[in-house]
């Protein structure tokens, strides 16, 4: 196997419905690097534990296998034993961040005893707009201090469990009126509220985020043509080189309509990857992840730019879901 082709598998995560076949072939044969479970890939705790041992086994190495296990209204594991348990606005009400250290404890040991070793929270999206129809009670509060307080205990605790924790949605999805995963939300705010708002609990946790999840919004203040996933300016510009994340950058679902309406699956993973994400979620369609792996392979085998930038990519994954975590 090219190196060139191993990375390309490296970078792709990948999810299912129906048979698992499918997804153990491209782990085997280096099509994909991680794998997203949902709810239904789920039966029991005994099945999915059996399930992570056959993704791990086929793989024939370190990959990550997430989940969205938030709390509230995104929770997949209630077949396997794990109630949803409180929203993030829930658990701040109490006003003691120490109770979003337990949660995270509690849901990272019950994560890792499946065999899930990626959790896709907390979401540190700040709750400024009441109107906004997906974000809400996900988050932990309407001011920046209160998320950062909360978010901080919630990823101490699922790292001390061994599980890493995913931010999201860089840079802030917490002021749309829009759901991405039905259309393209636009922010227009400028960018010093952006700063002193959406982006302050990401500044403030760089130091304990492993990895950020992307949002697919525009933010016309840094970039009026492209949502974050595909924007060089937000991904590589802001997040990478002025805040200094050295983590995994994860896109958000590109099978999501406010990135997949216009743009084939290689389109969507070529721009993403160029724009700086280094790990690609595809969660549904079996074609769409094997064209977007065969698409990145070839235009990379004629780009060198795409080549050097999936390798990077590459090599931030191995290095964050091939090291052990040390609890902070």
């Amino acid at each position: 196997m090219s190196n060139l082709r191993r990375d390309v598998g490296t970078i792709l995560m990948i999810g299912y419905e129906g048979p698992e076949q499918p997804v153990l072939d491209a782990l085997a044969d280096g099509r994909a690097g991680g794998v997203i479970l949902f709810s239904r890939n789920v039966e029991s705790a005994r099945q999915v534990r059996a399930l992570t041992r056959r993704l791990r086994a086929a793989a024939g190495r370190a990959i990550p296998i997430g989940i969205d296990q938030e709390g509230g209204r995104v929770a997949r594991l209630d077949r396997a034993g794990l109630p949803a348990g409180p929203t993030a606005r829930a658990i701040a009400a109490g006003g003691d961040p120490d109770a979003a250290y337990r949660w995270g404890l509690a849901t990272g040991r019950f994560l890792k005893d499946l065999g899930i070793d990626l959790n896709f929270a907390p979401v540190l999206d700040v709750d400024t707009n009441p109107a906004n129809p997906i974000i809400g009670d996900r988050a932990y509060g309407r001011t920046p201090d209160v998320v950062t307080a909360f978010a901080a205990q919630a990823i101490r605790g699922l790292h001390a469990a061994g599980v890493t924790a995913c931010g999201k949605h860089f840079p802030g999805h917490g002021d749309t009126e829009l759901d991405s995963h039905l259309a393209l939300p636009t922010v227009r705010h400028p960018a010093d509220r952006l700063e002193r708002v959406e982006l302050a609990p990401y500044a403030a946790l760089m130091p304990i985020l492993k990895t950020i999840m992307t949002a697919h919004v525009v933010y016309p203040a840094w970039d009026p043509h492209q949502p974050a996933t595909f924007s060089h300016e937000i991904l590589t510009g802001l997040l990478k080189h002025k805040m200094g994340f050295e983590g995994v950058v994860i896109s958000d679902d590109l099978e999501m309509a406010a990135v997949a309406q216009n743009h084939t699956p290689p389109e969507r993973a070529v721009k993403a990857i160029l724009a700086g994400a280094d790990m690609l979620l595809i969660c549904r369609q079996r074609p769409v992840w094997e064209n977007a792996f065969e698409g990145i392979l070839a235009a990379a085998k004629n780009d060198g730019i795409l080549a050097r930038r999936v390798a990077d990519a590459a090599n931030r994954v191995r290095r964050v879901f091939g090291t052990p975590l040390n609890p902070i």
